[in-house]
C-alpha cells in the first residue's frame, strides 16, 4: 500500500510495519450509545475496542498538504490525550475517493462529506475533498472515548455530510472584551473540530484602519498583522474569516469623534446619514482596507438597528418617502460602491424585512450581490417563517442567525438559546436558507467567551444536521465530547443552570439571571421592589446553582490524572486554568467559567436573603433598645453583630463580591486582552464599597448602643424596613 506515514508516529505513536490480526470487539454498542457532536446522518456502530496499543495513522497517496495536515491534527489531538501507539496498534487510514472508489459519494456529499468504515483492524476515513477528509478526522476524534490507557474506540460505519453549506459564528469584538490572537486560534481549532466553516469577527470600531486611525482604541483593536495571521491560520482548518464592519448603524464610537460629526444622522449618534457624500467615502475606505486583509468570499456590512435614521439629517427625506425606501436606497448605494471588491455582501435583515414589497422590486444585481441574514434571538411560538419569507419571496439568498443568549447574563440562558437555535435553524433549512450564523453579543461588556461553548456547539450541530436537532441528545453528549467527562456530571450542571434561569424568569417573573439583577443593590428602591418578587424563590434558585457547583466538583474529583506527555510548546492551552496536575477533563477554562456563572447565580438569591435578614434583625434590635432586661440587651448586641460582625451579613456581601471579582478577573484573562476589563472590576469595587460604607454606618450604630443603649432608626443607617410577609410560593 502506497501511503504517507505520519511523522508524529516516529515520536509518539511508534511506527509499525503491519496491522496484524484484528482484535475481538467487546460490548457491541448501538448507535444511540455513541455520543457525537454533530451526530452523523448515517451511523452504524459495530462494537468497541480498548486501544491497548494505541493507534497508528496512515495517509494514503495521493496525500497532499491538506491531507497531511488532517493527519497531523489527529495525531496531535490524540497525543495530548495520552494515546500513544506501539506494534499491534489499531490503524487509522486517511484516503481520498481515488484510493477507495467503493466509498460511493453522492453529489451532495462531495464538497464536505466523508465516509468511515471498519475493515479488519483498520478504521478508514475517506473524503472526496480535503474538507471532507478533515471533517471525517474530527468524527474519529470523538469516536475515541477516554484517554491514555483507558481509551476505547467505538468502531462504526459512517456516511455523513452537512445540511447547510455555511456554518458560522459571529463573535462580538466591539462591546468590551476583545479576545487575544492566541485565544482566537484556539477558537478556530475548536470550531473546526465541530465542523464549523466560517468565523465572523464583529467590528464597530475595533479593526484598525490606517486611513481612519482615530477609531480603533489602543490595546483593544485588531491590527492588520493579526488579521492576516488569523486568516492564514483559519485556512488550514477549512474556515473562512468573514469580517463584519458596521457600515450604517452601530457606529457611535466612530461618530463620537468631532471630525466625523458631519456624517452622523444625529449629534454623537450611531447612524451614518445617507444624504452625506462623506458617508459613502468613509465606508469605501474601511471596506477597501478590510477586503485586503480578509480575502474570503464574503464581507458583512451589518446595517442593523438603524434606530436614529429619520430623526436628524435624513428626517425630511424619511418623512416624505418613508423609512423603508430611504434605508434600502442607501443599502443599494453601499453595495454598488463596494462592487469592485468582488465579494458577496451579508447584511442583517431586521430593517429590510419590514418592506417585503420593496424587496421584490430590488434590482437583480443587488440580490445577486447580497445575502440577507435574518436574526432573532428568542424562542418564537409561531416559528420563524415571517423573518425569512420577506427575503425568500423576493428571491434573495438567506441565512439564519440565532444566538447563544449570553448577552447581559451572569451565564447564558440556554433555555432560550437551545430552543432558538434548534427551531430557527430547522425553519431556515425548510425554507432554503443556505447558512447559519450563530451569534455572541457582549452588550454590557461583561461577556466571557468560555461561558458560551454550550450554545456554540449546539449551533454547530444544528447547522450540520438535517432538520430539527435533538436537544436531549446534545445535552447528554456535551460533557463527554467537549470535556471528556465520563461521569455526566457536567451535563447535569448545565441543566441546573438552566433550571436556575427558569426560577427567575418563570416563577419570580423578574427577568432571568441578568447582570443587572446581579449588580442591583437589594436595599435600593428598585432592589426592595424586585427583592419582594425574588425572595420567595431565592431558596430554590440557590439550590439549583449550588447543585451545579457540587456537580462540577464531583466531575473534577472523578477525573483521573493524565500521564504527562510532552507535546512541545503551545501558544495557548485551555487546560492551564489553575496550576494543577493535568487531568482527563478537557476545556477546563470553560468549566471554570461555568463555576463562576453558578457562583454569581447563587449570589443573586443570597443577597436578597441577606438583605431581608439585615432588615429584620435591625428591626428587632430597634424594638428592644429601651429594655432594662439584661438578656434582651445582650440580644440587641447580638442582632447588631449578626449584621455587622466578623460573620455578619454585611461581611458576607463583601466577601462574596470580592471573591467573584478575583475569579472574574482570572476568567477574563483566559480569553481576552486587558482592554475593557477595568470598568467591570470597578463595578465590583464600587459594590464592595457600598457594603463597606454600610458597615461603617452600622459600626457607628453599634458604638451608639454601647455608649447610650440607644439604636438610631433604620433609615438613619440606610436599612429599609423588612418586606411584608409573603405567601409561600405555590408548586405545580
Amino acid at each position: 500500500m502506497s501511503c504517507y506515514r505520519l511523522g508524529a508516529l516516529l515520536v509518539g505513536f511508534g511506527l509499525f510495519a503491519s496491522v496484524g490480526s484484528a482484535q475481538s470487539s467487546v460490548n457491541g454498542s448501538a448507535p444511540s450509545a455513541i455520543k457525537l457532536i454533530p451526530m452523523p446522518r448515517e451511523i452504524h456502530a459495530t462494537g468497541d475496542e480498548a486501544l491497548t496499543h494505541g493507534v497508528g495513522i496512515f495517509c494514503v497517496a495521493p496525500c497532499g498538504v491538506e491531507d497531511r495536515f488532517a493527519a497531523d491534527d489527529l495525531a496531535a489531538s490524540l497525543k495530548e490525550r495520552g494515546i500513544v501507539g506501539s506494534a499491534g496498534a489499531v490503524a487509522i487510514e486517511l484516503a481520498r475517493t481515488s484510493a477507495h472508489p467503493e466509498a460511493k459519494f453522492t453529489d451532495e456529499m462531495k464538497a464536505e462529506g466523508y465516509v468511515i468504515t471498519k475493515t479488519g483492524n483498520t478504521l478508514t476515513v475517506v473524503g472526496d475533498s480535503a474538507a471532507g477528509l478533515f471533517y471525517g478526522v474530527q468524527t474519529v476524534k470523538q469516536l475515541i472515548e477516554g484517554d491514555g490507557g483507558r481509551a476505547v474506540l467505538h468502531w462504526a460505519n459512517v456516511r455523513d455530510w452537512p445540511a447547510m453549506k455555511y456554518r458560522g459564528l459571529d463573535d462580538d469584538l466591539s462591546r468590551g472584551p476583545v479576545t487575544t490572537l492566541e485565544f482566537q486560534k484556539h477558537l478556530i481549532r475548536t470550531l473546526a473540530a465541530y465542523k464549523v466553516n466560517l468565523y465572523s469577527p464583529y467590528f464597530e470600531h475595533t479593526q484598525q484602519y490606517p486611513s481612519n486611525p482615530l477609531m480603533a482604541p489602543p490595546g483593544g483593536s485588531v491590527s492588520a498583522e493579526e488579521a492576516r495571521e488569523l486568516v492564514e491560520y483559519a485556512r488550514l482548518y477549512h474556515i473562512d474569516v468573514v469580517p463584519e464592519q458596521e457600515a450604517f448603524g452601530h457606529l457611535h464610537h466612530n461618530l463620537a469623534w468631532e471630525q466625523y460629526q458631519p456624517l452622523a444622522e444625529t449629534p454623537h449618534g450611531a447612524v451614518l446619514a445617507p444624504g452625506q457624500p462623506g458617508s459613502i467615502a468613509l465606508i469605501k475606505q474601511m471596506f477597501t482596507e478590510l477586503a485586503a486583509l480578509y480575502p474570503g468570499p464574503f464581507l458583512h456590512i451589518g446595517a442593523d438597528e438603524t434606530v436614529d435614521l429619520g430623526l436628524g439629517q435624513t428626517k425630511a427625506d424619511v418623512d416624505t418617502r418613508g423609512l423603508g425606501p430611504v434605508y434600502l436606497d442607501f443599502l443599494q448605494r453601499i453595495v454598488t460602491e463596494l462592487k469592485p471588491l468582488n465579494r458577496r455582501f451579508l447584511f442583517w435583515g431586521d430593517i429590510a424585512q419590514d418592506s417585503p414589497d420593496l424587496l421584490k422590486d430590488l434590482p437583480q444585481s443587488f440580490k445577486d450581490s447580497t445575502i440577507a441574514v435574518a436574526w432573532v434571538y428568542s424562542p418564537e411560538a409561531r416559528g420563524y417563517d415571517r423573518f425569512l419569507t420577506p427575503f425568500t419571496n423576493a428571491g434573495m439568498e438567506t441565512w439564519v442567525a440565532p444566538s447563544v443568549n449570553n448577552f447581559r447574563k451572569v451565564y447564558p440562558n440556554n433555555n432560550y438559546a437551545l430552543e432558538n437555535i434548534q427551531r430557527f435553524t430547522a425553519d431556515g433549512q425548510r425554507l432554503g436558507a443556505t447558512g447559519q450564523l450563530n451569534t455572541i453579543w457582549n452588550d454590557d461588556g461583561e461577556g466571557l467567551f468560555n461561558q458560551d461553548w454550550y450554545g456554540i456547539l449546539f449551533g454547530a450541530a444544528a447547522a450540520w444536521q438535517k432538520g430539527e436537532s435533538s436537544i436531549p441528545d446534545f445535552q447528554n453528549a456535551y460533557a463527554q465530547v467537549f470535556h471528556g467527562d465520563a461521569t455526566g456530571d457536567l451535563n447535569e450542571a448545565q441543566k441546573e443552570m438552566m433550571l436556575a434561569h427558569s426560577v427567575l424568569k418563570d416563577q419570580a417573573k423578574e427577568g432571568d439571571g441578568t447582570n443587572s439583577i446581579f449588580w442591583l443593590d437589594p436595599m435600593s428602591k428598585d432592589g426592595i421592589r424586585i427583592g419582594a418578587q425574588v425572595l420567595p424563590y431565592a431558596h430554590e434558585l440557590r439550590l439549583h446553582a449550588e447543585r451545579a457547583l457540587t456537580l462540577i466538583a464531583q466531575a473534577r474529583a472523578a477525573a483521573p490524572a493524565l500521564p504527562a506527555v510532552s507535546t512541545g510548546p503551545k501558544a495557548y492551552d485551555p487546560a492551564d486554568s489553575y496550576p494543577s496536575a493535568p487531568t482527563t477533563l478537557r476545556e477546563t477554562a470553560a468549566i471554570d467559567a461555568l463555576e463562576l456563572g453558578a457562583r454569581r447565580m447563587d449570589l443573586i438569591g443570597l443577597k436578597f436573603q441577606l438583605s431581608e435578614e439585615i432588615a429584620q434583625g435591625y428591626q428587632r434590635a430597634y424594638a428592644m433598645q429601651n429594655t432594662t432586661d439584661k438578656k434582651q440587651r445582650m440580644s440587641v448586641s447580638r442582632e447588631l453583630s449578626d449584621i455587622n460582625g466578623v460573620n455578619g451579613r454585611i461581611q458576607d456581601f463583601i466577601d462574596a463580591y470580592s471573591l467573584l471579582r478575583d475569579l472574574y478577573e482570572q476568567a477574563w484573562y483566559r480569553s481576552n486582552r486587558a482592554y475593557a476589563l477595568r470598568p467591570v472590576l470597578e463595578h465590583y469595587d464600587y459594590t464592595v464599597g457600598i457594603w463597606e460604607g454600610r458597615s461603617d454606618r452600622l459600626r457607628s450604630a453599634q458604638r451608639q448602643w454601647s455608649d447610650s443603649h440607644t439604636v438610631p432608626p433604620a433609615a438613619d443607617v440606610g436599612i429599609p424596613p423588612p418586606a411584608p410577609a409573603a405567601a409561600p410560593p405555590t408548586t405545580k
